[in-house]
């Protein structure tokens, strides 16, 4: 795989400062120069294209393997059935943090430390997280993790990078359960948060308070107590203040839940992929322990697997009180994950809510599809709605999108009587001419898969401004509703 420029308008899937964004890692280039690399590499039916089996945990441990020497300088191994990272999914994560310490949001450690100091939540006998962010940024890290394997393992791979070695303290974490947090969640009464979408930083999500919480969607798991090994309160020394922490937490409550994507192999142990209450009891305990901890991090943050969770977790965030919340997505091929980051420090800039303008991006997820439905199925269908109101659709079922086009009038016609009574409304129309006429609306619907019987459904505005107020969210919402109506026993609108 060759570079690849990204075209203009198209969905970025990764970091703009990661390594890999215009430059995917070259798979012959990689086999040429790596001969334990070569076997896993095959060519497709043109011969041109090169490709490993995704299935192959040899495969993708090799390939992380030659990815952190040939592009980060890293010494890197981990034994069989240990979690195998994917690099540039993890440097994504990496420069998310790096976006959340430069920006003004909050204001910055004043002490005497010329450096930054993260630390890693369960940093597993990969130890990725400290070894790219040592290596990218210079980072300094305490990683802590609760199995002799991870530990060991977690060590050698310090150990392995000499240059890099003083930068990284590897922390075992004691095996005795602690007993519940004895913190009541909401330690600040009457204190919460509101939800507010925030133009800020890269088009991130900000939220902000104050207003208690309401609305949100219930998912099965939600409520479990963590009842593990400690995670921050008891392994974060007296005194020690860090910039940042991060997490990739368990995502699952059970193996079996955990093995259910037959097209990769990514290997992971029972600790590593699995804890009672899955992600939600985890990192609700992160949430527990910041309320504890507080100004001793200036930012928090954790990934989490599935969006129904991350609503109920930004509810928890305002329950006890943080001044800031953020959100971001972390997409790897068809796989959406998302980042979450909090802090209790005061802000230092004012934020401006985007209520003003559209939304950019929507998205809701479709649960309870049948065995023979499939994304196609639901992608065709997406094609079909937009064409059935007059849009230009095109649908790659490689990539699993539709574009979108609309011209500006029938934006216009489409509002005007969308009332339910029938009359016709005076509609907002933007500024934006074009030689008398309309500008197009230009949109990108994708469908991620989540779990067997779970898709998430995501639109995105291609421009800034649009012709007529308000067309995208009410086309979008009615897209909602005809999926529902044709695929799922159940949704939920995030």
């Amino acid at each position: 795989m060759g570079s690849k420029k990204r075209k203009r308008g198209e969905r970025a899937t990764t970091h703009p400062r990661n390594k890999y964004y215009d430059n995917p890692p070259d798979f012959s280039l990689l086999a040429s120069k790596y001969s334990t690399f070569a076997p896993y590499v095959f060519y497709s039916g043109d011969g041109r294209r090169p490709r490993i089996d995704w299935t192959d945990f040899n495969a993708t441990r090799e390939l992380t393997k030659v990815l952190l020497h040939h592009d980060h300088g890293l010494n890197w191994w981990i034994p069989d059935g240990q979690l195998c990272p994917t690099v540039p999914n993890r440097s994504n994560y990496i420069h998310w943090v790096e976006d959340l310490l430069s920006s003004n949001i909050i204001p910055k450690v004043q002490d005497d430390r010329n450096f930054i100091r993260g630390f890693d939540i369960g940093t597993g006998a990969n130890c990725i997280y400290p070894l790219l962010g040592a290596s990218l940024m210079g980072w300094k890290f305490v990683g802590s993790d609760v199995t002799d394997v991870a530990f060991e393992w977690a060590e050698k791979n310090v150990k392995s990078n000499p240059h890099l070695s003083e930068l990284i303290e590897i922390r075992r974490v004691s095996m005795e359960t602690p007993s519940s947090s004895k913190q009541e969640l909401n330690d600040e009464p009457g204190k919460y948060g509101q939800c507010k979408d925030v133009d800020f930083d890269n088009a991130e999500a900000a939220l902000i308070g104050p207003s208690p919480p309401s609305h949100l969607p219930v998912h099965p798991g939600i409520g479990k107590i963590y009842n593990g090994p400690p995670i921050l309160v008891g392994v974060v020394k007296d005194g020690e203040k860090f910039d940042f922490c991060m997490c990739n937490p368990p995502f699952f409550e059970t193996m079996e839940e955990a093995g259910l994507n037959p097209k990769t192999s990514c290997g992971g142990t029972m600790q590593e992929m699995v804890c009672p209450g899955g992600e939600n009891a985890f990192i609700t305990r992160i949430i527990e322990d910041s309320v504890q901890l507080r100004e001793s991090f200036r930012w928090y943050t954790s990934m989490v697997g599935r969006k129904t969770n991350l609503k109920v977790l930004i509810s928890k965030l305002w329950e006890v009180g943080a001044t800031i919340v953020k959100t971001t997505d972390f997409v790897q091929g068809q796989t959406c994950r998302w980042g979450l980051a909090w802090s209790f420090l005061p802000l230092s800039k004012k934020m401006v809510p985007s209520h003003v303008a559209e939304k950019n991006n929507m998205s809701f997820m479709l649960e309870g599809l049948q065995r023979h439905q499939s994304a196609i199925d639901v992608l065709q269908s997406v094609e079909s709605y937009f064409c059935s109101i007059g849009a230009s659709s095109k649908l790659d079922s490689a990539s699993f999108n539709v574009d979108v086009t609309l011209s500006g009038e029938q934006c216009k016609s489409i509002m005007k009587t969308r009332s339910q009574n029938g009359n016709e409304q005076d509609i907002p129309i933007s500024a934006n001419y074009c030689s008398g006429q309309l500008n197009d609306m230009r949109l990108h619907v994708s469908v991620f898969q989540q779990i067997p019987g779970t898709l998430l459904v995501r639109g995105s505005l291609l421009q800034k401004e649009i012709p007529v107020s308000g067309a995208f969210s009410f086309m979008f919402q009615q897209l909602q509703e005809v999926l529902k109506s044709k695929f799922s026993k159940g949704i939920f609108i995030l």
